[in-house]
């Protein structure tokens, strides 16, 4: 597979790329430069724009193609482009944004419908009322958001492809474990992240917005199923543990829950979320790594390497 990120260190780079991210900084010696994260197809990778002024901040903002030159080096584990030219793209160049845009690998209308089917599935009136208000309230932003900025399924529809993939699991582990309530595991995966549609600024190029900041995708989803309810005149437990579901989903409070899990299905909630989301990580730097070789370093998994063995490509032959 082609792209940026599957480039080595001392790799040419020679072509366009669209910018994803833009950050000022200055040096010890108090001169400015921005830190670039530039995307393709493939991901994104890190550059470090020198003496930048205000005309590179201006001409270098997110959501800008560009042309640039260089070569790949890695710097502390991981990749990194080193810049020798860059200049925006023009008309001339015919080159457009949906060219770099890392997508699901399903598309909207086949998530649309999977989602639909799991919601079908559930036969508690308070939780599937609820679940599909909500799901209609904000369906659009829902199937066309990443799930985060940086680390796993930051790219466009990874929000919905997230939570696919998450219901898959859930419907494996219903299965096996009968246990499990059906419909508030499934209603908890659709709902646990959807505040993001809030929280982030958009399908490309995503940061926070103010809310996102200062509320966060958990407070702002625990306030939307209370607002639901008021609307669809819902009195009922069930309300309190699809709340308690969101709360609890990242485990831990020094890992953003305020509450711990204290459902059995809030458990599972936190466990299928952190299974996917750390499946897409390696997934992702194992593919653009050589076999018998270490990946760069994950920062979001304790910063460490992964081993690609000789056996995934004899595997595949």
């Amino acid at each position: 597979m082609n792209g940026i990120t599957y480039m080595n260190p001392g790799d040419p780079v020679d072509q366009y790329l669209l910018i994803k991210q833009m950050t000022k900084g200055v040096t010890t010696a108090g001169k400015p430069f921005l830190t670039l994260i530039f995307q393709d197809r493939s991901g994104d990778i890190e550059a470090k724009l020198w003496d930048a002024g205000e005309e590179e901040e201006r001409k270098y903002q997110p959501q800008t193609i560009v042309k640039v030159a260089g070569e790949i080096h890695n710097y502390r584990g991981k990749n990194q482009l080193r810049l020798r030219q860059i200049r925006p793209a023009s008309a001339q160049d015919n080159v457009k944004m949906g060219d770099f845009l890392e997508t699901a690998p399903l598309s909207i209308e086949e998530m649309s419908e999977e989602l639909t089917q799991y919601i079908f599935e559930m036969k508690n009136p308070v939780i599937q009322r609820i679940t599909r208000h909500l799901l209609k309230k904000y369906q659009k932003p829902f199937l066309e958001y990443p799930a985060a900025t940086k680390n796993h399924h930051e790219f466009v529809s990874g929000l919905a492809f997230h939570v696919v993939s998450m219901l898959r699991l859930a419907k494996f582990l219903t299965e096996q474990y009968p246990s499990l309530n059906k419909d508030l595991l499934y209603a908890g995966i659709i709902l646990h992240d959807m505040g993001k549609v809030k929280e982030l600024s958009g399908a490309v190029s995503a940061t926070y917005t103010l809310e996102g900041n200062l509320l966060g995708h958990i407070s702002i989803m625990v306030n939307e199923i209370a607002e639901a309810a008021k609307e669809l005149e819902i009195e009922a437990e069930e309300v309190l543990l699809l709340q308690h579901m969101i709360l609890s989903h990242h485990g831990k409070a020094e890992w953003g829950s305020p509450k711990p899990p204290m459902l059995m299905e809030a458990e599972i909630l936190h466990y299928i979320d952190n299974i996917d989301a750390k499946m897409v990580m390696m997934d992702r730097v194992i593919s653009r790594t050589t076999s018998g070789e270490y990946t760069e370093r994950v920062f979001a998994l304790e910063n460490r390497s992964f081993y690609r063995p000789h056996m995934y490509d004899q595997d595949k032959a």
